[in-house]
């Protein structure tokens, strides 16, 4: 009886979630773009779940706890600019593909002045990059001055195996303001080397100042350091990237640290550029951005009646 009660609780609070992708309905595979922001409804008994499509289109709804597959579910889609859809589904486990009509059709009628040409359209961003410039090197000796055959009697600094009186010594190198470290180095120079130990190497945070330490536990040895040094800088790169157009959308992506991103066109044949601010607001065209898994922006420029691409070159 208690191995029934378990089962029958885990049945009660399991929970199923259906998932699905919303996707433009056109006969050609390459203009079934994803459709974010639709209202998706679920529709069981007197209970309703309700959640949106992101800018893959990917949905996920959950339904009530206790519902069991092969139970009949009416899923509803709604977007303003497309016809709503109603499907009477049973419960299964599948992945549901929904195509959306468009309430306008692709091409808009025909209007007493002819539809102004778009062409040539390209993207540009800039991203932060860093540059290094060679400034020079470093180079500076330090000695560890120390008497050899000693005896450590536990008297820290020993020797590694703890037999002999050690000394450790210790200096530290500065680039500058403004400037860094690299390839830091410290070798032994002079001195019974074999008896000596660099104990540590460290940059600063910020890469301006290089510490080092030596163990030494025989004569006196002389070490070098060196390090060449550069001045970082961090400058704006342009960068140009061109859209993929069907019918009568463009869709571009742009990475992560893209900043500045604006649309290059030409409209009737005159060149315009079309900065992309944060309402994405374009004379020609109505977008959306998303966002990746990877978090790469995601844009999606429709065209807007009166309004066509350039055919060919």
């Amino acid at each position: 009886m208690l191995t029934v009660a378990i089962v029958r609780h885990i049945h009660r609070t399991y929970q199923i979630t259906l998932q699905g992708a919303i996707i433009r309905q056109d006969k050609d595979p390459n203009k079934q773009l994803p459709i974010a922001n639709v209202r998706i409804t679920a529709i069981t008994g007197f209970n309703t779940s309700t959640t949106k499509s992101d800018s893959s289109g990917f949905f996920a709804v959950t339904l009530p706890r206790g519902f069991r597959r092969k139970q009949p579910v009416v899923l509803k889609f709604s977007h303003p600019d497309y016809h709503a859809l109603t499907l009477n589904e049973f419960v299964a486990d599948k992945l549901y593909i929904v195509p959306l009509q468009p309430i306008s059709v692709e091409q808009p009628p025909a209007t007493q002045h002819p539809d102004a040409l778009v062409s040539n359209v390209r993207i540009r961003y800039s991203v932060k990059t860093t540059t290094t410039a060679d400034v020079g090197s470093a180079v500076k000796t330090f000695e560890v001055r120390n008497t050899g055959n000693v005896p450590c009697h536990r008297q820290f600094p020993c020797s590694p195996d703890g037999k002999w009186k050690a000394t450790i010594g210790s200096t530290s190198l500065d680039a500058g303001p403004g400037n860094q470290f690299r390839n830091a180095r410290t070798t032994c120079l002079a001195g019974p080397c074999p008896f000596s130990k660099i104990e540590d190497q460290n940059l600063s945070r910020d890469g301006r100042v290089l510490n080092v330490s030596a163990r030494v536990w025989s004569d006196t040895v002389t070490f070098i350091v060196e390090a060449e040094v550069v001045h970082p800088g961090v400058s704006d790169m342009v960068r140009d990237s061109y859209p993929v157009i069907f019918g009568r959308t463009v869709t571009f992506s742009l990475p992560v640290a893209a900043e500045g991103p604006s649309i290059e066109a030409e409209i009737n044949g005159q060149a315009i550029v079309f900065p992309l601010g944060p309402d994405l607001f374009l004379g020609w065209a109505q977008c959306t951005l998303g966002l990746s898994e990877e978090q790469n922006k995601v844009y999606r420029c429709e065209l807007k009646s009166g309004y066509r691409f350039k055919e060919g070159k």
